[in-house]
């Protein structure tokens, strides 16, 4: 699906359109996935459902995924607007394009995890998670799972792990 905002920005959920070198840069230096190899990003990309947001000239400057059974769950990751085109509205732009595609209508549950945008995610209807006794979850640290050995590190959780969770 396509859809265009009129001042020449559009986003589209091809994934066959997703440059893998604009997602993975990012992504590769965020807080989340510091790190993550190049592969692991395509295989990320490949699994998901992906809204990217390309300028007039079709270059990539937004992006954000769904991990969805497309029935009843998702998970939203790797929300990012290109530094050189914030202000502009592009990641309302990009969260609502992407909350509104049809293989997210009707899910039981939407999750995410954010360190800083709190306030645009609840405007979305996004909340605390109401009983967070009911949550858990294994973290492993990013700078240690995708460190300088391409992803491919081994993956045992500690104690310490599940304690700092971002």
């Amino acid at each position: 699906m396509r859809w265009e905002r009129g001042d020449g920005f559009v986003a589209d959920d091809d994934v066959a359109r997703v440059d893998l070198d604009v997602v993975h840069g990012f992504i590769s230096t965020s807080y989340w996935a510091a790190g993550i190899s190049r592969d692991l990003m395509q295989k990320a990309i490949t699994g998901s459902l992906n809204v990217g947001v390309y300028d007039a000239d079709g270059a990539q400057v937004a992006y954000a995924r769904a991990a969805t059974d497309r029935a009843t769950f998702a998970w939203i990751a790797d929300v990012f607007v290109l530094e050189s085109h914030r202000g502009r509205g592009l990641g309302k732009f990009v969260v609502s394009t992407l909350l509104e595609h049809p293989e997210l209508q009707g899910l039981r549950r939407l999750i995410l995890a954010t360190a800083d945008a709190h306030e645009l995610y609840r405007s979305y209807g996004f909340d605390d998670v109401a009983d967070p006794s009911r949550l858990l979850t294994i973290h492993r640290d990013a700078t240690i799972l995708y460190g300088q050995n391409d992803g491919g590190a081994e993956l045992a959780a500690t104690p310490a792990d599940a304690r700092n969770h971002s």
